[in-house]
């Protein structure tokens, strides 16, 4: 029986409402009730270290709604100072991420398989540091919450710590013990983890000695029907990487989907193998949206649907040397309608209280059933989301280098905007 086919505009459309990004922001407060939404549909909200800009998590929820108080969003991830949150747990869902408790059970097959680090990180400082794990875990379920530096003296580090690299060995023993579910993780000022007692973290026993996760099948299944509703439509490996779980399931778990009701097969124009349609998934009819999106954006993480849907190809320069980098160190695509048309190099200058556009480009490309936007339509939507992210980020002005093919509209609209 033939499938339904649907065109590329229609499943982009569909993606983007997924996200929550294919209509324009809803004024209005921003706090935990959007917070709650966001995090409890997508299941998973990306960390980084790099805070160039702001720090990964926050930008999310930004190009969603706008403007908010970033200190509600991390009480709400994750509890008050040496505290823990009623809604959020963190752990590795996708890479390190805070995922909403509701899917701890499911989460459980992630922290009790059995890896290629997880193993490996054991054997190496149980032959090294024999009993440094289990006496790290006795500290942390004795008295936690702490961080590594608070427990290093039960094994000081051997190397001065580099730029890159810790080496100690009570930070590689919470890590093992974070990774495999035995201590819960928390966050502290100046983004530092914690580790504490999953009882304390989590209110029940760890990830080896309580029987509340689900088998290892059923939670894979239950992150991948979850992934399906959240990105809307997308081939097997599009909503397997969701969660991060092996592609080689993904036809079996897209399947059992299917069986069960959760999604339908359609063919989308110019994608070389069918895709899974959500149950209850719907294309708006027409993408209004305007926002810049994180590296870390949902939206961003796995490539080659950025580049079946959008046109779009995307590598993060961070660790790219300078003279090598093609758009910036840290490029922010910008979004508007169903297209992707333009990509800016930014930096928060907290010193000089300023927003630093390093560089601005235009996208040449265009992707099926869309009008191409112009120079200035384009200039102008970045620059009511440059100024925007200015304010909501506390920098007082928005300065644009002239680098890059779009540069010099871009700041001839800020400097318009601005007087």
């Amino acid at each position: 029986m033939a499938i339904p086919a649907l065109s590329a505009a229609a499943a982009r459309r569909i993606f983007l409402d997924a996200q929550g990004l294919a209509r324009r922001r809803s004024p209005g407060r921003i706090g935990e009730q959007q917070f709650a939404a966001y995090v409890e549909r997508q299941g998973v909200v990306q960390l980084d270290s790099v805070n160039v800009l702001a720090r990964a998590h926050y930008l999310p929820f930004f190009s969603r709604y706008g403007a908010y108080d970033r200190a509600l969003l991390d009480t709400f991830l994750w509890g008050a100072p040496d505290g823990h949150s009623a809604h959020a747990i963190e752990h590795w869902a996708h890479e390190a991420s805070v995922t909403p408790i509701s899917l701890l059970p499911a989460m459980h097959v992630k922290m009790t398989d059995k890896g290629a680090w997880a193993s490996r990180s054991e054997a190496r400082l149980e032959n090294s540091y024999p009993g440094l794990i289990a006496q790290v875990r006795e500290a942390v379920e004795a008295t936690g919450p702490y961080t590594a530096t608070e427990l290093e003296h039960l094994s000081p580090r051997q190397r001065a710590r580099g730029q890159w690299w810790d080496q100690s060995h009570v930070k590689w023993a919470l890590e093992h013990l974070f990774i495999t579910g035995k201590v819960a993780a928390s966050r502290r000022g100046h983004f530092r983890r914690t580790y504490d007692a999953t009882t304390r973290g989590w209110g029940i026993e760890a990830a080896d000695r309580g029987d509340w996760g689900l088998d290892p099948a059923s939670a894979c299944q239950a992150l991948f029907d979850h992934a399906i509703a959240a990105v809307g439509i997308g081939t097997p490996k599009d909503v397997a990487d969701h969660f991060r779980l092996k592609p080689g399931t993904a036809p079996a778990l897209a399947a059992d989907a299917v069986a069960r009701g959760r999604a339908i097969w359609v063919g989308v124009q110019g994608w070389k193998e069918p895709a899974l349609l959500a149950a209850g998934a719907t294309d708006p009819g027409h993408a209004t949206g305007i926002a810049l999106l994180s590296p870390f954006d949902p939206v961003c993480w796995y490539r080659p649907r950025l580049e079946r849907m959008f046109a779009f190809e995307y590598r993060i320069e961070i660790y790219t040397p300078a003279a090598k980098r093609r758009y910036g160190y840290y490029t922010l695509p910008l979004l508007m309608g169903d297209q992707i048309v333009g990509r800016f190099d930014l930096k928060a200058d907290r010193t000089a209280g300023v927003l630093r556009v390093l560089a601005s480009w235009r996208e040449e490309g265009t992707v099926p059933g869309v009008r191409r936007r112009s120079d200035s339509e384009v200039a102008q939507a970045a620059t009511g989301e440059l100024r925007l992210m200015a304010k909501w980020l506390g920098l007082e002005s928005v300065q644009v280098a002239l680098h890059g093919n779009l540069a010099a509209a871009v700041e001839a609209s800020t400097r318009s905007n601005a007087t």
